[in-house]
């Protein structure tokens, strides 16, 4: 299994790093290190996953892909 994409860029406004999942609304973390971020997501996604299996809440499966990507098969 593909696992999920991962962004992480810096916010001017948050004064840190801050990670998503795109494939996985509301699924984020801030860190004020780029790996500090993505430990943090890292555990935000872990804790999405386990609510959507409490809730019966459908898993989106992996397909998000930068447009620089797009163009590279999997």
């Amino acid at each position: 299994m593909r696992d999920y994409h991962i962004n992480i860029f810096y916010s001017e406004k948050d004064g840190g790093y801050i990670a998503d999942i795109p494939d996985l609304p509301g699924c984020s973390a801030f860190g004020e290190t780029p790996f500090e971020a993505l430990q943090e997501v890292q555990i935000a996604k872990d804790a999405w996953l386990e609510v959507a299996h409490e809730e019966n809440i459908s898993i989106p499966s992996p397909h998000y892909r930068p447009i620089i990507y797009q163009a590279v098969p999997v």
